[in-house]
């Protein structure tokens, strides 16, 4: 796909340099840089199909289909592309009812996911029932806040994971939002729920100082922001609370935004912060371009239709 083609189907862009600069716009891609790829879906919430023509708001936009299409595109004008999900991947159709979860990991995994994490929606047919499910996964799960120490997921769902993509080194972490009061306590079972935050201060730092990652990137199931007096986390609060996230991937709230926040973590750099709606309408993309020393980053939200 000819780049111009490419951004007229963007539904928007925008550029910053990571670091504590403003947003700014690329007239060209910054030359001889390693450019790496994020593309990213969350709350699809098991929707294969494209939405229906008579929606009254996003009328056949959509599909699993259209979706593998886009990230085929993509990835051949990048090879260095990662694709994650930020959870609830599970219930919203039929397609859940029957097949319990099966069928949205085999298609993923045709699509190649790369690396997911929990969200609330997916304990819904119990935490064994997600186990059950996994064979069909060809792609790992994350979280570092849900203790998973004496359930099924024991060891297999890990805090965080490493990429190495074109010599660029990817630490990417994983945060689940509160499940008592949200999900029934016999599906999550013994999960025990951390504080986000606190998990969040010691995975950044880990993967920057500890594993001298190039990026740290958190999916994170928190939601995106919440009213003042809410004593919930969400992504804009956990960002502003801690330091070394570079790109902040949400769900949970189906927000939809046109292009990513920028927030100021706590030592007053640049984080990245976006979420992509729901029902696989959009598909994020974030470029982050490694060259001499300096990091910049371009994202845009892609209308799947």
């Amino acid at each position: 796909m000819k780049r111009r083609d490419f951004i007229q189907k963007t539904a928007a862009g925008s550029a910053l340099v990571v670091g504590g600069l403003s947003l700014s716009s690329f007239s060209v891609e910054p030359k001889n840089a390693k450019r790496i790829t994020i593309l990213h879906t969350n709350d699809t919430h098991s929707h294969i199909d494209p939405l229906a023509e008579d929606d009254p708001r996003n009328p056949n936009m959509g599909g699993a289909a259209r979706r593998a299409t886009l990230v085929e595109t993509i990835r051949r004008e990048n090879p260095n592309t990662l694709l994650l999900d930020a959870g609830d991947i599970f219930q919203g159709t039929p397609y859940f009812n029957y097949y319990g979860g099966e069928l949205e990991f085999k298609i993923m995994s045709m699509m190649k996911y790369d690396l997911a994490t929990l969200g609330n929606h997916d304990f819904d047919n119990g935490i064994d029932g997600f186990h059950k499910q996994l064979p069909h996964a060809k792609f790992d799960f994350v979280s570092a806040n849900y203790d998973f120490k004496n359930t099924v997921l024991d060891g297999i769902v890990k805090p965080y994971k490493i990429f190495t993509v074109d010599g660029i080194k990817i630490g990417i972490f994983g945060l689940g939002v509160e499940l008592q009061g949200l999900v029934d306590k016999k599906l999550y079972k013994e999960t025990v729920y951390n504080d986000p935050i606190a998990v969040a201060q010691d995975m950044s730092r880990l993967l920057k100082t500890d594993e001298k990652c190039d990026l740290v990137l958190c999916l994170s199931h928190l939601g995106f922001a919440y009213d003042k007096d809410s004593d919930k986390v969400s992504d804009l609060t956990l960002a502003r609370a801690t330091k070394n996230i570079d790109l902040i991937i949400g769900g949970h709230t189906h927000t939809f935004l046109s292009k990513p926040y920028v927030a100021q973590n706590l030592d007053g750099e640049d984080v990245l912060v976006n979420q992509v709606g729901c029902y696989g309408i959009n598909l994020g993309q974030i470029d982050f371009y490694f060259e001499k020393g300096k990091k910049t980053a371009e994202g845009r939200t892609i209308n799947v239709g």
